[in-house]
């Protein structure tokens, strides 16, 4: 039995009838940027977070940067980033101006370390990026009380945690923006690349806005040179059509969870847990094991497709050269040579969750 890491298409076909008729709304309204559809999907989205504001912009990287450029920073500010995270993490930061300042991972949920990061606060730091990774929210009691600690400012890194809750609320809402990447595999994707910033804040939420399109406050009335990152028109409508399916999506997600851990539990394996004050929403499901190599490819073997996210922590990258101790990040840089991804989405048959973990449990009986 082949199992995809990512059944998109079949994700489609359950919806097709939906989708179909949005993209033909779009392309009989020739509404391609902005319009109501992207007006539509703004307020939606921000009323499923229970957030003041949402402002849609072209991917997850830009809503990043854009949220980092809003707060206006001084030029020689420092940001705190998670060491393990995908790399438009610390790219917002330094291609917003600033500089990047790497704190490690925690053991097992490989969320930020708060202690760590705590210890990496400078006079210049002012402000930090929780990454939600995996779908598995941060701690955002002790996030937040950093923050009134060192008076920094928050952006929630969400582009894994789509309707992720901490508390009872969604993440996103907690500090002074949250921001979404909508990549076609995320567990609410577009068919290309899009994004949303969201606040609390009306400043915030005008300043972002105004950045991603041209600094301009009205057509032709530029208050400052800004950029160019819209959400269109197609992507927002399909959005639409899929945002009313996410909390269904959400649950098979979780149901798939259970069974994996259900069966693998006996196995010499850590699996991802569930905490009490949270909702992980398992954009992906990462387990660790010492001989990590060994089952990825007899998993392969089989026809079961997994990935690493991620190989290699931010600060190792070649990008960072020279730039950060490499020993600075042992969590983080312990866990990138255990990690690994099981297939995971809600188009998941238990059959094929079944097929997985009888697979792995006889992989790892193995010599």
């Amino acid at each position: 039995m082949k199992v995809p890491f990512l059944d998109l298409h079949r994700q489609y076909l359950s919806i097709a009838a939906d989708i179909d008729a949005a993209i033909r709304s779009v392309i009989a309204e020739s509404a391609y940027i902005g319009g109501k559809h992207v007006k539509s999907f703004e307020d939606s989205f921000a009323g499923y977070l229970e957030a003041d504001h949402c402002i849609g912009v072209g991917n997850g990287t830009d809503a990043l940067e854009i949220a980092l450029a809003a707060l206006e920073l001084p030029d020689d500010a420092e940001v705190i980033v998670p060491a393990n995270s995908f790399i438009a993490t610390s790219e917002a930061v330094t291609r917003a101006g600033y500089r990047v300042v790497f704190c490690d991972a925690l053991p097992g949920s490989h969320t930020l370390d708060l202690a760590d990061a705590e210890r990496r606060v400078t006079e210049k730091t002012l402000a930090i990026i929780p990454v939600h990774l995996y779908g598995r929210p941060c701690d955002m009691d002790g996030v937040m009380a950093l923050a009134r600690r060192h008076g920094l400012s928050v952006i929630e890194d969400c582009a894994q945690a789509h309707g992720a809750l901490y508390r009872g609320r969604r993440v996103g809402t907690f500090g002074d923006f949250g921001c979404f990447s909508f990549y076609p595999g995320k567990n609410l994707g577009a068919y290309g690349d899009a994004g949303a910033i969201v606040t609390n804040d009306e400043e915030l939420a005008t300043a972002s806005r105004m950045i991603a399109n041209h600094g301009r406050i009205a057509k032709y009335d530029h208050r400052f040179e800004g950029r160019n990152s819209r959400l269109d028109g197609m992507q927002a409508a399909i959005l639409s059509v899929k945002l009313t399916h996410l909390e269904k999506w959400t649950e098979l997600r979780r149901a798939n969870a259970e069974t994996y851990r259900t069966l693998l539990a006996g196995a010499d394996i850590l699996l991802p847990q569930e905490e009490p004050e949270a909702r992980h929403v398992y954009h992906l499901f990462v387990i660790e094991s010492g001989r990590r190599e060994a089952l990825k490819e007899g998993l392969h073997r089989e026809g079961i497709e997994t990935g690493i996210h991620y190989p290699i922590p931010l600060p190792l990258l070649q990008a960072y050269a020279d730039r950060f101790d490499s020993a600075g990040y042992p969590a983080a840089s312990a866990a990138a040579g255990r990690i690994l991804s099981l297939p995971m989405s809600a188009e998941l048959t238990q059959e094929q969750v079944c097929h997985v973990a009888s697979t792995l449990l006889r992989l790892q009986g193995g010599a």
